[in-house]
């Protein structure tokens, strides 16, 4: 068979994400969301996270997403911020029964900040990722430069344990102690 129409320009994510610490980024708020994730098939692995073939369902109030997410092959995929990402929108009835098929979810609450450089949100987890808080920046070319708030502490973009797939499947709750506290440990205040 041959590649199919349009094949060579399929929809790609391109995002940097960040370990946060403190509160000063809730001043750059400009709309909050909560969101419940499930994930009905996560590659390369043992749902851990691993960089393959992702199918999520997604629900925020009265609007609810389906997602599949695939590491970009050739060129793009030497970015660890680069992945295809497709996206449907779904009825919500359709979407809460996908989230009770769904084995491995996560909750967390969205929030668009007004930050230069992308698309900036901060999630804040609930439950057994708890408290994790994590900034995403979504980008129109992976070699950008982006202008980080000091808040941003540690760089996640690559760390495949760290994804919302794999924290679906291994909360931080699960996690070692020591592993555990290891990141969080980024997150404690800081001298001056």
């Amino acid at each position: 068979m041959g590649a199919r129409p349009g094949a060579a320009c399929m929809p790609l994510e391109i995002e940097r994400r960040f370990l946060v610490r403190g509160e000063l980024w809730r001043q750059h708020v400009c709309w909050t969301a909560r969101l419940q994730q499930g994930y009905l098939a996560t590659g390369g692995g043992a749902g851990a996270g691993a960089p393959g073939l992702t199918v999520r369902v997604r629900r925020a109030a009265e609007q609810a997403w389906l997602t599949i997410k695939a590491r970009p092959v050739g060129e793009a995929a030497r970015h660890d911020a680069v992945r295809h990402e497709f996206e449907y929108p779904i009825p919500v009835a359709d979407a809460e029964q996908l989230l009770q098929l769904a084995p491995q979810q996560l909750s967390k609450w969205r929030h668009g900040l007004d930050l230069p450089g992308g698309d900036w949100v901060v999630d804040v987890f609930e439950g057994a990722n708890a408290p994790l808080v994590v900034a995403e920046v979504e980008l129109a070319d992976p070699l950008q430069a982006v202008p980080l708030p000091p808040w941003c502490v540690l760089e996640l973009t690559g760390r495949h344990e760290l994804s919302n797939a794999a924290l679906a499947h291994t909360p931080l709750a699960d996690w070692p102690a020591p592993q555990r506290q290891e990141l969080l440990a980024w997150r404690a205040p800081g001298p001056g």
